[in-house]
């Protein structure tokens, strides 16, 4: 193959047609256009979804209420029947041990446990969130615990307010 042998596949460029040079041209005169109209004029046309004056289809569709927050947070969900299954005794629950265990594939998300199954074991949950049904049956359970190191929402232990003493009303003697 040499270079003068290349061309292009065939159908790939299209001729492109000079419009507007003239009558003799084929595509002279009004060049395609028409005669008179929008669409005839330099600049002419209809914006983007326009009907003819009809309501659009854009607006014609119902509209679903609400919005999707952007800023929400998506957990990855475990239910404590895999973490029985998967965890020995005196286990530490983390987000590396799941990824080793390969209950979870990756990293990205930050990780839920949830409250389906029964955890008879003594496992210790380290940066993980859990829902309140499994946070109420751990409380009870000594083996279950939570990792005080992870918490990252430290609660702020509020002072309790002493009310005033308050004055005596002097009475006339």
């Amino acid at each position: 193959m040499k270079l003068h042998d290349l061309k292009p596949y065939p159908g790939s460029k299209k001729k492109s047609v000079r419009k507007g040079r003239g009558d003799a041209s084929g595509s002279g005169n009004y060049s395609g256009r028409g005669m008179k109209g929008q669409n005839s004029r330099s600049g002419g046309g209809v914006r983007l979804g326009f009907e003819g004056g009809q309501t659009p289809l854009l607006r014609r569709i119902p509209k679903l209420k609400g919005f999707k927050n952007p800023q929400r947070t998506e957990y990855l969900p475990i239910n404590l029947l895999v973490i029985e299954e998967k965890y020995a005794d005196g286990e530490t629950v983390s987000p590396e041990t799941l990824l080793e265990k390969r209950i979870i594939r990756n990293l990205n998300k930050p990780i839920k446990i949830l409250g389906t199954g029964k955890l008879s074991k003594k496992v210790t949950f380290a940066d993980v969130k859990m829902s309140k049904t499994v946070e109420k049956a751990s409380a009870g359970k000594k083996g279950v615990k939570k990792d005080a190191s992870s918490e990252k929402e430290s609660k702020k232990v509020s002072t309790p307010k002493v009310a005033a003493p308050k004055a005596e009303k002097k009475t006339k003697e």
